[in-house]
């Protein structure tokens, strides 16, 4: 071998590591995380999950809106859930008290008057964060390095929807939005047709879907199939923490009217999939489809129609997902939830 080919080789070789070294870095580094939420039962669980996990989501934020419950104790219980994690270094920004156009709509049938059953509420140690949650996405989104910011949007899209009417250009610092919501295969959980995220504000999902950012939606077909039975809320228990016993007792008040009006075996904990399928998308599978949003008043009002066959021939706009591992998901959440005090 001539000189030449011998530093040829070495210099490749000194190439292939510096790549190497540089792709698990990349997978090492935590995901850049802002939660938009309206807690909420299933969302208080889905921050437990979240706050349990910074190795691999660092949250930058928690943003809150009206939906499950009003905007003051969803904003109440998005501090509770970092009060319990034991994660006040997160801040919360509260944002919109209403939707863009329609008149609110809240779920206290489901979630109880104060958006927590099966549990006493208090007030939080520490507050609010300065600010309005809208400003706070421009502001963030704005600075951000272009594509490197994920948002876990569990509720109404009003907060981003606001941001990106007024500050369009924030798209560049999205990396991918993650929606809890919409229903095909399942149905409508607040109509036969319609998911309570997409029925409470139709409007702010339509700017968001058409804001072209990467966009995944855990519909109801998925969380549907992602339920509680007595063993897993065994499992959890079994952890014999605070936030074990906070999650059990949330959980076994909140999954009754699904089981019941579903007739399921276990009741799904919407929120939490998509914390789920951040940690951990092999849980998950789906396909890239065309998806639109009705806004028209009408009986399919809040509908997502998903072209899931390619019926229409339109490019795909969402990853749509379809299916999850439900053990393993339990797996995951107990966990994390282990993590805690």
């Amino acid at each position: 071998m001539s000189v030449l080919a011998g530093k040829a080789k070495r210099l490749l070789r000194g190439v292939l590591l510096m790549s190497a070294l540089t792709a698990a870095m990349a997978q090492a580094a935590p995901r850049e995380l802002i939660i938009d939420t309206d807690p909420g039962a299933d969302d208080v669980v889905a921050l437990l999950f979240a706050l349990a996990s910074p190795e691999e989501l660092k949250i930058r934020a928690i943003t809150t809106v009206a939906g499950n419950v009003r905007l003051d104790k969803t904003s109440r219980n998005a501090r509770l859930a970092r009060e319990w994690a034991g994660r006040e270094d997160v801040p919360v920004y509260a944002g919109a008290p209403k939707p863009l156009l329609r008149m609110p709509i809240y779920a206290a049938n489901i979630h109880g008057e104060e958006g927590l059953p099966g549990i006493k509420v208090h007030e939080p140690k520490q507050g609010l964060a300065q600010g309005n949650a809208v400003q706070y996405l421009i502001d963030t989104l704005s600075k951000a390095e272009p594509h490197s910011i994920t948002l876990a949007m569990l509720g109404p899209q009003t907060n981003l929807a606001l941001a990106l009417i007024q500050a369009p250009e924030i798209v560049n610092g999205i990396k991918e939005v993650v929606v809890m919501g919409g229903a095909h295969f399942n149905g409508g959980n607040i109509t036969p047709v319609a998911e309570f995220n997409l029925f409470a504000d139709p409007q702010a999902a339509e700017v968001v879907l058409n804001s072209g950012v990467k966009l995944t939606y855990l519909p109801l077909d998925v969380t549907h199939k992602v339920l509680t039975s007595e063993a897993r809320l065994r499992q959890i228990a079994a952890l014999n923490n605070q936030a074990s016993r906070l999650v059990v007792d949330i959980l076994n008040a909140y999954v009754q009217a699904d089981m019941k009006h579903y007739g399921l075996p276990g009741g799904p904990v919407h929120d939490a999939s998509v914390i789920a399928y951040l940690l951990k998308p092999q849980l998950f599978s789906g396909r890239a489809v065309y998806m639109a949003v009705d806004s028209r008043e009408g009986p399919t009002f809040g509908q997502t129609i998903t072209d899931w066959y390619g019926t229409l021939e339109k490019p795909a706009n969402v990853t749509w997902i379809e299916n999850g591992d439900a053990q393993g998901f339990f797996d995951l959440l107990s966990s994390r939830l282990a993590r805690l005090k």
